[in-house]
């Protein structure tokens, strides 16, 4: 599960990492959550392509939206068996460019939330599809999802999914289906090597989707640690929240 994720570094070295043309200007963003408009990269007529696009995939046959559960995660294991991925995998897999992601450790009914990131710092890349809806009326809207798989052995101990972290050497294998079929890219579909991430607890705060700030990817203190270690975790229904943010 990832259903809360951060983008910190500058858009240059974002664009630097994923090579694409178009030069946006964004601040950073310390609590992205589902049905905010996020950056994505994909191929366009041959090249890279920076986009945005809502979170939550809404497949193409879909009639009303408003009825259909927001789809913010992927399952690796069974793209290919999903009549709502099926075809995104072979024909619109996608990136989404991240400096860290947000898990929750469950302790009965109440949850520590923690801060995951790569130990190196900088942004970092996640397995993703996207899908283009169109509606009965010609309203048009691009989606994605963020593809996920088992933890690995450091990130199992707080939550049993993580998601699916593409290697740079491995952006083009994911992201060219016309030439990459979509057994040959399920390759990248797996655990984060055990020495990449770091992880340490953050405050309850980011539960809420309007708090957007850099203390919330700060460790918490002894003394915050027992402010917020009773706080619940966000609501895991993706549908429910509607806020409509923006990256700019």
């Amino acid at each position: 599960m990832c259903g809360r994720y951060a983008i910190t570094s500058a858009p240059e070295a974002i664009r630097r990492l994923f090579g694409y043309d178009e030069q946006p200007n964004f601040p950073p963003r310390y609590n992205v959550a589902p049905t905010q408009p996020v950056p994505i990269v994909r191929i366009f007529e041959g090249r890279r392509q920076f986009a945005l696009v809502r979170w939550g995939l809404i497949p193409a046959w879909v009639k009303d939206p408003r009825g259909f559960s927001l789809l913010i995660n992927a399952r690796g294991e069974s793209l290919g068996d999903k009549p709502a991925f099926r075809a995104a995998l072979r024909y619109r897999r996608c990136l989404f460019p991240a400096d860290g992601f947000y898990e929750w450790r469950r302790e009965g009914e109440r949850a520590r939330p923690y801060f995951v990131r790569p130990k190196t710092g900088g942004p970092m890349a996640f397995a993703g599809l996207w899908e283009n809806w169109m509606g009965p009326n010609g309203e048009e809207m691009e989606t994605a999802a963020i593809v996920t798989t088992r933890a690995n052995r450091m990130l199992a101990a707080i939550h049993p999914r993580m998601p699916v972290i593409v290697p740079p050497e491995g952006f083009n294998l994911w992201l060219d289906s016309g030439r990459v079929d979509a057994a040959t890219a399920a390759v990248m579909i797996a655990p984060a090597p055990e020495d990449m991430l770091e992880e340490h607890e953050v405050s309850a705060a980011v539960n809420s989707a309007a708090n957007d700030t850099p203390d919330l990817i700060a460790p918490v203190t002894s003394d915050g640690l027992g402010a917020h270690a009773d706080a619940p975790a966000p609501k895991r229904n993706a549908k429910q929240d509607t806020r409509q943010g923006s990256l700019f």
